[in-house]
């Protein structure tokens, strides 16, 4: 053993112990985070391979022609790579995607691709490198959201295109922010994610997840909020109220001198 003892004490003994203490740890690390049954983690690898594998197929029908054979992009789409799992399902589930006749807006309409082949498009895509996932259900749900948050963070960043209640309003060149009161909380989230068309993106270091889930929370609660002043006239601000107003105010003002002259005709 004096061969053992004269080796500790040598200074690089101190370096081994410390390597050897290392690759340890590592081994106990990956063996306990592998899940512990490979037989699991291999039936998941080959679910997202076949996910991935029927994506390319539903690609190849639906959305080469314009995003190119390999979503490298084409003159009449931008390329998908990069984009995420997040961007194609907000596209796909509102039916914006595929789109027959592009134009300056792409409107909401039933979905095309609808159920698991939305899930499948969209692990394909991620597959072609990077982008946000699409969030659980309880990343957006509203239900843990800060309403009075989100009604000052909404105010601050969404009412200047989406009008106060979601009710969207036009912007420049032909295009508009659409209304919010068909979306899902799992869309406005990613649509904040994503930034589609000419809205900016509101990653999680500009606004922060639950910042995110309170703007959900305001707008969903401000779905079902009655309008204590009677017709809401499509919540869409002040120019209908005051249209309204002049209309009906100058149209009583018509009426009522129609009347005064006809009065006075008779007398």
């Amino acid at each position: 053993m004096k061969w053992f003892t004269a080796l500790r004490r040598r200074p690089i003994a101190g370096y081994a112990v410390v390597v050897i203490a290392l690759a340890l740890v590592g081994v106990a690390y990956s063996t306990l985070s592998s899940g512990g049954d490979p037989a699991e983690a291999a039936a998941a690898k080959d679910a997202s391979q076949q996910d991935i594998a029927k994506g390319k197929e539903i690609f190849d029908q639906t959305c080469a022609t314009c995003h190119g054979l390999n979503g490298e992009g084409t003159k009449t789409g931008p390329s998908l790579i990069g984009v995420g799992a997040a961007a194609v399902d907000f596209q796909v589930s509102t039916g914006r995607m595929p789109a027959m006749n592009p134009g300056a807006q792409m409107p909401r309409k039933k979905p095309v691709i609808q159920g698991e082949q939305v899930n499948q498009l969209a692990a394909y895509v991620a597959s072609l490198g990077g982008g946000p996932a699409v969030p659980s259900s309880d990343q957006s749900d509203p239900k843990s959201g800060n309403v009075q948050l989100g009604s000052q963070l909404f105010m601050a960043n969404c009412a200047q295109c989406h009008n106060f209640a979601g009710s969207g309003g036009a912007l420049t060149e032909g295009k508009y922010a659409p209304s919010l009161k068909e979306s899902s909380p799992t869309q406005i989230y990613e649509a904040m994610l994503t930034g589609p068309q000419s809205m900016p993106v509101f990653n999680d270091s500009t606004l922060k997840p639950e910042q995110k889930r309170a703007i959900i929370a305001y707008v969903t609660q401000t779905r079902s909020e009655v309008n204590p002043g009677g017709n809401g006239l499509g919540r869409i601000g002040p120019v209908s109220e005051g249209l309204v107003g002049w209309l009906a105010g100058i149209g009583l003002l018509v009426l009522a001198a129609m009347w005064i002259t006809a009065r006075q005709r008779e007398q």
